[in-house]
């Protein structure tokens, strides 16, 4: 998903969530004040999913005086499969529902007194969480995937120093060699050699 530019808010496309609450024809007149653009209101959880998939909102604003269960069951599902921001404008202030509301994804969580003047700052917050959030979330898997690279470049290193009786440097240069020479990868290679090690091991 490629979100609008966060300092022009008005080419945000929204899906609204009525969670109980009943305030959404507030917020939806509000929002159509500032530029932007309703794409859908649902008054269940369980059309969360659909509808997001659906329509393609750029942000999710929930209504709730204080989220169920189920629609944060939907909401963390919903951040698992088709992250975007989500904001929960609701009444509760007890701490629980807010820290499992967090911790299901949600970008923003606004407690008491729906203003129209707040809902512009808070979609800006939103976003920009969302965002920096996403960047650390790439970020650790490009890190996960380098260490794994880097795991099977050792291990197929040592299946050429043991099957061909050389040394550290001297495997890591055959591999080396043999990406270059295929076009390929470092690790693609690495993993040819394990897989064929592997494919001539004995049973056992």
């Amino acid at each position: 998903m490629t979100l609008p530019n966060s300092a022009e808010p008005a080419a945000l496309r929204v899906l609204l969530v009525d969670d109980g609450a009943h305030r959404v024809g507030q917020i939806q007149d509000e929002l159509a004040q500032q530029g932007h653009v309703v794409v859908g209101v649902v008054d269940s959880a369980v059309a969360l999913h659909d509808a997001v998939l659906r329509l393609r909102p750029d942000v999710v604003i929930v209504d709730a005086d204080s989220p169920s269960r189920d629609t944060l069951e939907h909401l963390a599902t919903l951040s698992a499969q088709l992250p975007r921001p989500v904001v929960v404008f609701a009444e509760d202030e007890a701490d629980d529902p807010m820290r499992r509301a967090m911790a299901a994804g949600v970008s923003a969580y606004v407690v008491a007194g729906l203003q129209a003047r707040r809902i512009a700052p808070v979609l800006r917050v939103a976003i920009a969480r969302f965002e920096q959030e996403a960047l650390l979330r790439r970020q650790l898997l490009e890190a996960q995937a380098a260490l794994g690279a880097r795991k099977q470049v050792e291990r197929a290193k040592g299946i050429l120093m043991r099957t061909r009786g050389i040394g550290e440097d001297e495997a890591y240069k055959l591999l080396r060699k043999l990406a270059m020479d295929r076009g390929s990868k470092l690790e693609q290679v690495a993993d040819q050699v394990i897989a064929a090690a592997d494919l001539l091991a004995p049973p056992g």
